[in-house]
């Protein structure tokens, strides 16, 4: 039997999570749960903000378009996830939010937008990205929320790159060996790692040197087949997992 009540719902709030603390809800999530939801006054509803861990509340004060939530107790102690940066090349809109969530999903600490000569979308939308993480937290019981970072070119990521953060680049050209006996040789469980996949079509040939003379990168295959870049991020989060868990 699952640890985890799926079938509850839950819900991201912005606000400070204790005992007996009333929260009013944005006139969207009042909406939600008494419009679509059919939600009353007394139901329950279970509440997180990525900081306090996960709480059970009971809906009060119930209006035709506002309602509030009376924090009752908490379910779940806030974890502390990997650190994890998950490195991407933007895509565009159905097929970069698929990815956002996948990343959350599969534990990314940190999503990192990075530019590259051959990137497809070089406009990214912070607030659609972040409304995606919300998401998929929600719906997977998710306590920490990913911090997103603002979109960077791949020379001066690099540029910037710190000494103790192992860099995973999924080469299509590394040699096809073992990727969870190849991380596993580089880092321990816990230590700092970044997954980092590049654009459809690749790095250019002057990105891809630059991350090969780097003494942090790793370079590893994910396998004879041509992935997409949404398919590839959660390959390569997969591989990362199976090494050291979490």
């Amino acid at each position: 039997m699952s640890r985890y009540d799926f079938a509850a719902q839950r819900l991201f709030v912005d606000a400070p999570l204790t005992k007996s603390a009333r929260i009013a809800l944005s006139r969207e999530q009042a909406n939600y749960l008494l419009n679509v939801l059919r939600l009353d006054a007394g139901d329950s509803v279970i509440v997180f903000n990525g900081r306090d861990g996960e709480w059970r509340a009971v809906l009060a004060d119930t209006g035709r378009k506002s309602a509030s939530l009376d924090v009752e107790e908490i379910l779940r102690g806030q974890e502390a996830g990997p650190d994890l940066d998950y490195l991407f090349a933007p895509l565009k809109h159905a097929r970069l939010d698929y990815m956002v969530q996948k990343a959350v999903e599969m534990g990314a600490a940190r999503l990192r937008p990075v530019l590259t000569r051959r990137t497809q979308a070089h406009r990214v939308n912070l607030e659609r990205m972040r409304a995606n993480v919300i998401e998929a937290a929600e719906q997977c019981g998710i306590l920490t929320l990913p911090e997103i970072e603002e979109p960077l070119a791949v020379e001066k990521m690099l540029a910037q790159w710190p000494q103790d953060r192992l860099l995973v680049f999924c080469d299509e050209d590394a040699p096809m060996a073992d990727p969870v006996a190849a991380l596993r040789s580089r880092a321990q469980a816990g230590a700092p790692i970044a997954v980092l996949i590049g654009p459809e079509g690749g790095f250019d040939p002057a990105e891809r040197a630059m991350l090969m003379k780097m003494e942090q990168t790793l370079a590893i295959s994910l396998g004879p087949r041509i992935l997409r870049a949404d398919t590839a991020a959660v390959a390569a989060l997969a591989v990362v997992q199976a090494a050291f868990g979490g």
